[in-house]
């Protein structure tokens, strides 16, 4: 059988993946023993479903039979003796079995998905651990491509998911129906494990920006599925959006040889018109709530990106009020970094300046303050001074595009501080001798 002819399997086995290992935890609860009889269930579909079609519902043909092969196993455990190998097996579902799984109750769905989430980003998690786990249990990656997007060993991703896996088994986590209260707190848990994902993309830059793209991918995927589960929750609107805004302008992000482009510079026609339109249909959806949160406001200040056609269009006016806001729903320096550069735009870059000074002390290690800092002194003319900032960034870049903008901003300090000549410039007489 062809991979063109299995493809249609494969993509529903993925789509069901989030429920029917939610389900299935909630039976069995242990990750384990979920995960492992969803890849039971996995492989009976994969041998019955090109002979006999789909199920109407296939999460719940895989949670039946995947609940049976389980059971099956502790059975052929206690008895010690081989089952049936035909297709007749106890865990088999034939047409009889297939209305009993089309009436299987979903009612506890939308809570057993977000559990598994949940349990992904439980809190003795580091972040790197969280992501591994989400990518690993609720999207189905292998340790091989996961190992692949975070640049390390498969010997060593395995171990970091088995680490997670046992922190999560001795933790404990109640299995009883969430109240509204918990379930809230799950759902923003949840929300912000996805945004790590997503920035584990996001960030990587160079040759690793196309390697680390599925992670984008996967977390634009995962939002999607957060909010067909909970289709009110405006956050979880804003959360979508903000992704869909952001991922829109990938293919104009980088330029061939890796450097990074900004976003004034960025050719637009290279954005992703349909993402654009999704994200801002999510966030004028999301805004009608008259409920902002974090994610709706950093949503809504890509959008008024996104919406202007030329660098000339944007709204930084709006731009330095939304971040405001943003300060006041989640306070952080670097939140206030952010809006120092739409202050620079409709201040001036002393206004700017004046804004980021005090944030210093708890920036002082943070690439983006010493390079925005250099940028706003260099408009000043305090060229000394911006050439310390940058030579403070480039010590602290995190990539090599990061590194390479900012030795673009010291070249054009050099430049700009060579006396002109009769014969041109210094460079052109240094190249003369």
């Amino acid at each position: 059988m062809s991979e063109t002819d299995t493809a249609w399997i494969e993509t529903a086995l993925t789509s069901a993946r989030p429920q029917a290992v939610g389900a299935l935890l909630r039976y069995f609860r242990d990750l384990d023993t979920a995960e492992e009889a969803f890849q039971n269930a996995c492989l009976r579909a994969l041998k019955t479903w090109p002979q006999n079609g789909p199920p109407r519902d296939p999460a719940a043909w895989l949670i039946m039979v995947g609940r049976n092969v389980a059971i099956d196993e502790v059975r052929r455990a206690r008895k010690q003796q081989p089952l049936p190998e035909d297709d007749q097996a106890i865990s088999d579902l034939d047409d009889a079995e297939g209305a009993l799984a089309e009436r299987l109750d979903g009612s506890h769905y939308r809570d057993d998905i977000l559990r598994l989430m949940f349990i992904c980003c439980h809190p003795q998690l580091p972040a790197t651990q969280q992501i591994a786990l989400a990518l690993r249990i609720v999207s189905g990656l292998t340790v091989k491509q996961i190992a692949r997007a975070f640049l390390v060993s498969e010997a060593a991703m395995e171990q970091r998911i088995t680490r997670a896996k046992a922190k999560v088994a001795e933790a404990g986590t109640p299995f009883e129906t969430p109240g509204p209260i918990e379930r809230s707190e799950r759902l923003a848990g949840v929300a912000a494990m996805i945004y790590l994902i997503f920035n584990e993309g996001y960030s990587a830059s160079g040759d690793t920006a196309e390697i680390r793209k599925p992670l984008c991918e996967e977390a634009i995927r995962l939002a999607r599925l957060l909010l067909r589960l909970f289709q009110s929750e405006p956050e979880i609107m804003g959360l979508a959006a903000l992704l869909l805004l952001q991922h829109a302008r990938s293919a104009a992000r980088f330029a061939d040889d890796g450097s990074l482009i900004l976003l004034e510079d960025q050719d637009r026609s290279l954005w992703n018109g349909s993402m654009i339109a999704e994200g801002l249909a999510l966030i004028d959806k999301a805004m009608r709530h008259r409920r902002s949160g974090p994610y709706q406001i950093q949503a809504a200040i890509a959008a008024l990106h996104a919406r202007a056609a030329t660098p000339e269009e944007t709204d930084w006016a709006q731009i330095d009020l939304l971040y405001g806001a943003l300060e006041l729903a989640q306070p952080s320096p670097v939140v206030t970094l952010n809006r120092a550069v739409a202050v620079s735009k409709v201040r001036g870059p002393q206004a700017a300046l004046d804004l980021i000074e005090p944030l210093a002390p708890k920036l002082g290690n943070y690439f983006h303050f010493h390079g925005v800092r250099g940028a706003f002194l260099m408009q000043l003319g305090r060229n000394d001074e911006a050439r310390i900032a940058f030579d403070r960034a480039i010590a602290l870049a995190n990539t090599s595009a990061e590194a390479a903008h900012i030795r673009m901003h010291i070249d054009r300090l050099i430049r700009d501080s060579q006396p002109k000549s009769s014969n041109g410039s210094a460079r052109q007489g240094a190249k003369a001798k």
